[in-house]
């Protein structure tokens, strides 16, 4: 059999993860059985991808997968969607990126819905990344143009437009490729793209700068789905 013809070299340029990545966002859905369901139902084509899967699953389920993975030896690696801005202490309701650093490597930070629901700002998703960086997590960090500000020591770039989201409706691949250069330029980033992706699109995504895909809900959620997106990469 010849050799597999690879998308993207193997490493990222600033990490030790396998390219490309596919960070799968369940966003506030699914209840833990369903999230135990669809482990198992990815578990066999994650075995055979070459490159990295980041499960970003809600709070309440985290532990419980992180054992789940790290028991069945399942190729997956755990992010959370979020965390809270200020580290331990009289927070009611937050959650600190110090409490889930031992079962949790990614987080995901700046997505569109959180600035426009819960009105994060540059302020606040600066902060956030902090504190992730100081417990050892590395943030994905949602930009929506090529003039979002990033903040300093960000490595993950997620070029997420918002019309995409949730729309059905990509962004096109030759805007995403201009949009790539630009944040390129800016930065050594690795660069991932989000917004409405699916099987039938997301090789003509992740090409030249573009090293992974930010997966939502609407593709993520059911697992044949995200073994089509999966399986397109390989």
């Amino acid at each position: 059999m010849p050799p597999r013809k690879k998308i993207l070299s193997d490493l990222s340029p600033n990490m030790s993860e396998r390219l490309p990545l596919l960070v799968a966002n369940h966003k506030e859905n699914d209840s833990l059985e369903e999230v135990i369901s669809w482990v198992d139902e990815i578990a066999e084509s994650a075995q055979r991808f070459d490159g990295t899967i980041i499960f970003c699953p809600s709070y309440p389920f985290l532990a419980v997968v992180y054992q789940k993975i790290s028991h069945d030896g399942i190729n997956i690696k755990l992010g959370s969607q979020d965390i809270s801005r200020f580290e331990r202490g009289n927070h009611t309701g937050e959650v600190a990126a110090s409490q889930i650093a031992d079962i949790v490597k990614f987080v995901i930070i700046g997505h569109s819905e959180r600035r426009t629901l819960l009105k994060e700002d540059d302020d606040v998703l600066k902060e956030k990344v902090k504190r992730a960086k100081e417990a050892g997590l590395e943030p994905i960090f949602c930009v929506q143009n090529e003039q979002t500000p990033i903040p300093d020591n960000v490595e993950i770039v997620a070029y997420e437009p918002v019309f995409a989201i949730g729309t059905g409706n990509p962004d096109t691949p030759e805007n995403v490729k201009v949009v790539a250069q630009k944040l390129r330029a800016r930065g050594q980033y690795t660069i991932l793209y989000g917004g409405s992706v699916s099987a039938e699109n997301v090789k003509s995504f992740v090409v030249d700068n573009v090293q992974g895909v930010l997966v939502g809900a609407t593709n993520s959620l059911d697992p044949q789905k995200f073994i089509g997106i999966l399986e397109a990469l390989k």
